[in-house]
């Protein structure tokens, strides 16, 4: 049976840009994806990603056969809204995500037309640069509610005995207003540490989670919480199951860490 992840996938296409301050901060974080597909106990089949650049009203599963790349950054060197990743979707995949969904009592939707957003492709072109396993994007459900994504995780455990890989993508840090300030945030320190010790507390880290907003330094880590939901929905698909810190580092000063589940 394949784990599941949570991944911080960085800041913009920071693992792109030519050598500088802004890569070297992330560059911890760019190794650890480097070597992300060696640590698999097998080679996967297939990808499920959650990325927290994509809510809709419903649970929506892109069922594209070849999604293009989708560059939902600004600012940057034009050199990164040239970047190619064509890895290809699974119509197949999908439908068996939505059936899923369907049999937990969600009601799904079908996208054949969005690409995946940068919280897919920036981690995983360097996580899986051949580009050569499909994968398949099911966008957050507005209102991003920890319990309803909990159980999504949940339902889509299955998927797990099939040889796919799930994969949460976000941030355990997304406050960018201090992000550019830099410098030490004693806030994100407590809220880091409080997540490190829920998520590795298997009895009880379901319930963690639904409450994280209660947790120290939780709104100051995370004032829109939209990048802490793949959390979530890595975490119900391995409820129950032992967790580990699978990264823990820095960018910009501020602590971030990524989780492996089962």
């Amino acid at each position: 049976m394949q784990p599941t992840y949570f991944i911080n996938h960085g800041g913009g296409p920071c693992f792109f840009l030519k050598p500088g301050p802004m890569r070297a901060t992330w560059k911890p974080l760019e190794n650890y994806l480097a070597s992300f597909a060696s640590t698999l106990d097998e080679p996967p089949r297939a990808l499920v990603v959650i990325s927290g650049h994509w809510e809709e009203t419903q649970p929506t599963v892109n069922v594209s056969p070849a999604p293009p790349l989708l560059f939902d950054y600004q600012g940057f060197p034009e050199d990164t809204y040239q970047l190619t990743w064509p890895a290809p979707g699974s119509p197949k995949i999908a439908a068996r995500v939505r059936d899923l969904l369907d049999g937990a009592g969600f009601s799904s939707a079908a996208n054949d037309r969005r690409g995946y957003d940068h919280g897919v492709f920036v981690p995983l072109k360097v996580a899986f640069p051949n580009a050569d396993l499909p994968v398949v994007q099911l966008s957050l459900q507005r209102g991003l509610d920890p319990s309803t994504h909990l159980a999504i995780g949940r339902a889509l455990k299955p998927l797990r005995e099939q040889g796919v890989l799930i994969i949460g993508s976000g941030q355990t840090y997304h406050n960018m207003r201090h992000f550019s300030a830099g410098g030490v945030d004693l806030n994100a320190e407590a809220f880091d540490a409080w997540l490190r010790h829920s998520i590795a507390a298997t009895a009880t880290r379901d319930q963690s989670l639904i409450d994280w907003g209660h947790a120290p330094g939780a709104r100051d880590a995370q004032p829109h919480e939209d990048h802490l939901l793949p959390l979530m929905v890595a975490a119900g698909a391995a409820s129950g199951e032992q967790a580990t810190v699978d990264f823990h580092g820095y960018a910009l000063g501020k602590p971030i860490s990524g989780f492996r589940f089962g």
